[in-house]
């Protein structure tokens, strides 16, 4: 259950709580291919940039109205590393009201103590916070 109004749609969340719906939407994602620097899917992103191995930026179509948005990103192994089997990392950062940066890499033989940024096969993120 749930009420509508304009520019307005709250539902029910359990027994009585009330979340505004626009509120839970993401605002922002991408999926993209770093090694042929592929675009595969995305919403409200108007262009990315390759930034180096192992980063990018991500301009936003319509900018959100702070910089304090809320930011996932998430490598998914696509090709060999070049060093080591450690742990993948993933890492948003330099946020502005109309892009965003993301870092992508691993940790070298498994102890954790250097990492790499790398230019995995299957990159995403995805983007929540309210739009201007």
């Amino acid at each position: 259950t749930g009420k509508t109004t304009a520019n307005d749609i709250t539902v029910t969340v359990g027994a009585s709580a009330t979340a505004k719906l626009e509120q839970g939407l993401a605002k922002c994602w991408t999926r993209f291919n770093p090694s042929s620097n592929a675009e595969l899917d995305s919403l409200n992103q108007s262009s990315r940039s390759d930034d180096g191995a192992g980063l990018c930026t991500v301009n936003f179509t319509n900018s959100f109205n702070n910089a304090n948005h809320a930011g996932v990103n998430n490598c998914a192994a696509g090709n060999t590393q070049t060093t080591g089997d450690g742990a993948n990392i993933s890492a948003v950062f330099g946020q502005t009201t109309a892009l965003t940066k993301l870092a992508y890499g691993y940790s070298g033989s498994g102890s954790g103590t250097t990492w790499y940024l790398f230019d995995y096969g299957n990159q995403k993120a995805i983007f929540h916070g309210d739009l201007a």
